[in-house]
């Protein structure tokens, strides 16, 4: 990357580029032998530069990880390459069915099944199939352990997010 001109930069660029996932920044900063703020400096400008040149890629954070991304601008042209299907588009249900599980997360079926008032066994498992959507562990104080329901890293990388509490109405936001 032509921005890119310190060593460590370079060299961070290389380790997200391998992992291929995101990745935390305490582990960053081990790899690069640095301290945390300084790769927080690193990624931020690694950030910018990948915007100001409209870049093939670019570096999310979701919570406290990293990872390099493509462009979403590129997906065309990425999607003709690798002959992908095109991205489902979530039908009102499932968007209605999401929306409920982030903004009341960790919640279980049967509450989603309370404010929908219809069955969501197909909805939840079509979240799930999409990877927007994962268990959270069970309710132990009811009967039959029902389980628990949240949002993945996959659903904060598909609306742009950081964290769960950059949705607009969440208890934490408002905190």
């Amino acid at each position: 990357m032509p921005g890119l001109t310190n060593e460590r930069a370079k060299m961070l660029e290389a380790l997200l580029f391998a992992s291929g996932e995101s990745v935390p920044i305490a582990k960053l900063a081990d790899a690069l032998g640095c301290d945390i703020p300084l790769t927080r400096i690193l990624l931020g400008d690694m950030a910018d530069t990948y915007e100001k040149e409209n870049a093939g890629i670019q570096l999310r954070e979701v919570g406290d990880c990293y990872r390099l991304c493509t462009n979403p601008g590129y997906y065309p042209a990425i999607a003709k390459l690798l002959k992908a299907k095109p991205r489902k588009v979530l039908s009102q249900t499932l968007l209605e069915i999401l929306a409920i599980i982030a903004f009341k997360q960790p919640v279980t079926r049967t509450i989603i099944e309370n404010i929908r008032g219809v069955n969501c066994d197909h909805g939840v498992n079509k979240l799930m199939e999409y990877g927007l959507v994962e268990e959270r562990g069970r309710v132990m104080d009811i009967p039959g352990r029902p389980i628990l329901l949240g949002t993945t890293e996959e659903f904060l990388l598909f609306y742009g997010l950081k964290n769960v509490e950059e949705l607009v109405g969440t208890p934490e936001a408002e905190a």
